[in-house]
């Protein structure tokens, strides 16, 4: 059954800093290509993973792989600064910035094409969202627009159906992309103080994650694993398997 298309396709190559959006993805046994492949690390923490809870500002830094990608190596990152510096992910004069903003020391991780870790990827493979729970979301919140951002899905679906969160109802179902890919939906998003920072102005507003504590039990997107990889590319047709 036809539930949908895919309106966007974002992948982090750098957990926590800004996504950058493509036409296209491999999915990979662990999810889309580089998704969150690359890791600071907060040594003030014995080397747990640098995250917006504990440096805010990491919202308004982009990362994007510039080069050609292989299932061997990966592209190199490119990290753009708030001011729009550009700068290799590992450069010392932007670690140092960092450094500086975070009052922490850090350093750096990077895993290969052919695996990356649940860790770096949250609980699941993919974080899916849809126009129809966004929108609503909006609308419950009443206080501004919601930026997609604040959310970080992979694949944010655009509905035929503009059902508010249906995808909660597909918990445990597959779902075909394109020609390739299979995904089954595993579980509900819980969400923490990270959609509580703009990603324009890294700045904090609770009220965004007490409506969605109040009205959908903190639960925002749905996480799916993957069955079949492949390639996926931006208006795929979006099947429910039955």
């Amino acid at each position: 059954m036809l539930i949908g298309h895919i309106k966007e396709i974002v992948r982090h190559p750098v957990k926590s800093l800004r996504g950058e959006a493509v036409q296209q993805s491999k999915i990979m046994d662990y999810g889309l290509y580089g998704d969150r492949s690359h890791a600071y690390l907060d040594q003030t923490k014995e080397t747990d993973f640098l995250t917006i809870a504990q440096f805010q500002e990491m919202v308004r830094y982009q990362a994007r792989f510039v080069g050609e990608e292989s299932l061997d190596k990966y592209p190199n990152v490119e990290v753009i600064t708030p001011e729009g510096e550009v700068f290799d992910w590992q450069d010392q004069g932007l670690i140092e910035e960092m450094e500086d903003k975070s009052q922490r020391k850090i350093s750096t991780r990077q895993y290969t094409p052919s695996h990356v870790p649940i860790g770096p990827i949250a609980v699941e493979h993919v974080l899916l969202a849809t126009d129809a729970s966004l929108d609503k979301l909006e609308e419950l919140w009443g206080k501004d627009r919601v930026d997609l951002r604040r959310f970080r899905p992979n694949l944010f679906i655009s509905l035929l159906d503009k059902k508010p969160f249906i995808e909660e109802e597909w918990i445990g179902r597959r779902i075909k992309i394109g020609q390739e890919v299979e995904m089954e939906f595993v579980g509900h998003c819980k969400r923490c103080m990270i959609i509580t920072v703009d990603p324009e102005d890294a700045e904090r507003d609770p009220s965004l994650h007490k409506t969605v504590i109040k009205e959908r039990k903190n639960n925002f997107g749905v996480y799916a694993s993957v069955i079949k990889t492949g390639d996926i590319h931006l208006d795929d047709e979006v099947h429910l398997v039955e």
